[in-house]
């Protein structure tokens, strides 16, 4: 057998973001079957992707102090055993317990792990394989997500059409194959030697540091930037191009994830020629024009065009930040990446929090405001995100250009 190389390495971590992909995305295109054959309520559907966000929040927390120790091989494989025995768990459990919400949601658990895992370990390796692009590659990693997201959302929306929704069970079942082929391709790939534990930089340490410090800002400013209008896709789907909810669930996120994708692979294939700060803060401006274009245009068309372009705008948000950390600590490691990936988390969570508060308490002081008019109120106030990120961007190009210098 021909010896593997780090080219393989770095196939099986493209494919790795594309399992994570199907984690998150999968199971809430099948909430409404959930909620139809098993009369689960949408409310308590809905916990779900609670369920989920804060399994894989519990493993950003965990991975900082134990990732180094355990070492990414075993993680790694043993996070795409995790998202394959959930995806198959969501397939056979509900049809088989009276229990069905219990079943469903131990299922998400177990896949929710699985794509902790994932999110923590895959950027880290890519960050350590040799390179002299390693911006860009990082960003083609995660276009990889984006490239998966679609995917899935496509092909599982047209199968459920076909096959009919009573054969739902199937579909976790088929998109098991993926991280199962996956897990036997991460034991023969190689992986470079871990960093020596006396020269790994202490997380106690990188907290301690000003310019982690904004680092974490700027990444959960990413997170927050990149949720608080992606979440809000289906809607400008629906009321711009007046199509049904179900087409407005599959347009609304593919034409998001579309340009966020294309950012990502533009920047993987042409990276080493563009500065990474200051594409990043070109995206921000453009991610300010956007929330601003969507919260205050008349035209429902238009605002859903802001919508999808501010894909594009935060496309290179997430792993701009991880490479940008990565060269100022080189020697980080683990528990940077799992930090970061922690704050991105919470930053997710905030964002649509805030909007939707905001846009709440207009609808409160306002009771004829429409709730579109209502959500686009709150928009507006999402630019506050990519202007703190300005921000952090340029603060963190001093102090890594008066390191370097030192």
């Amino acid at each position: 057998m021909a010896k593997r190389t780090f080219k393989g390495t770095k196939i099986a971590c493209y494919i790795g973001y594309f399992v994570q992909a199907i984690i998150n995305n999968l199971a809430p295109l099948l909430f409404v079957i959930f909620s139809d054959k098993y009369k689960i309520d949408l409310a308590t559907i809905g916990s779900l992707i609670m369920l989920n966000f804060a399994t894989q929040m519990a493993i950003d927390i965990l991975s900082v102090k134990l990732i180094d120790k355990i070492g990414f091989k075993k993680i790694t494989v043993c996070s795409h055993f995790l998202a394959f025995l959930g995806l198959v768990m969501l397939g056979i459990l509900p049809e088989l317990t009276s229990h069905h919400f219990l079943a469903i949601a131990v299922s998400i658990m177990v896949s929710a792990v699985g794509s902790g895992m994932i999110e923590v370990t895959i950027s880290p390796i890519v960050e350590s394989l040799p390179s002299d692009k390693k911006a860009a590659d990082m960003s083609l990693l995660h276009s990889f997500y984006c490239w998966g997201q679609m995917l899935v959302v496509a092909l599982s929306t047209v199968f459920i059409k076909l096959a009919g929704g009573e054969n739902w069970n199937i579909l976790p079942i088929i998109w098991s194959v993926i991280p199962l082929i996956n897990m036997f391709n991460f034991m023969s790939v190689p992986f470079m030697p871990p960093i020596e534990d006396d020269e790994i930089i202490p997380v106690k340490k990188l907290l301690k540091s000003k310019s982690f410090i904004v680092a974490m800002i700027i990444m959960f400013c990413a997170g927050a930037s990149e949720i608080a209008m992606s979440q809000w896709s289906s809607f400008f789907a629906e009321e711009g191009l007046h199509v049904s909810k179900l087409m407005g669930d599959l347009l609304g996120p593919c034409l998001f994830a579309v340009l966020m994708g294309a950012g990502r692979l533009f920047y993987g294939l042409y990276g080493d020629k563009i500065d990474l700060v200051k594409i990043m803060s070109a995206l921000s401006v453009l991610c300010i024009a956007c929330y601003l274009t969507a919260s205050l245009s008349n035209s429902s068309t238009v605002s859903l065009l802001a919508c999808a372009v501010t894909g594009l705008s935060i496309s290179l948000f997430w792993p701009g930040t991880f490479s940008l950390a990565a060269k100022r600590f080189p020697n980080g490691s683990g528990g940077l990446f799992g930090i970061l990936a922690l704050l991105g988390d919470i930053g997710c969570g905030t964002g649509p929090w805030l909007i939707s508060f905001i846009s709440s308490a207009y609808k409160s002081a306002n009771p004829a405001l429409s709730e579109g008019a209502a959500l686009k109120s709150g928009l507006a106030y999402g630019c506050i995100f990519p202007i703190i990120l300005i921000i952090g961007l340029i603060v963190l190009k001093k102090d890594t250009d008066k390191a370097e210098n030192r």
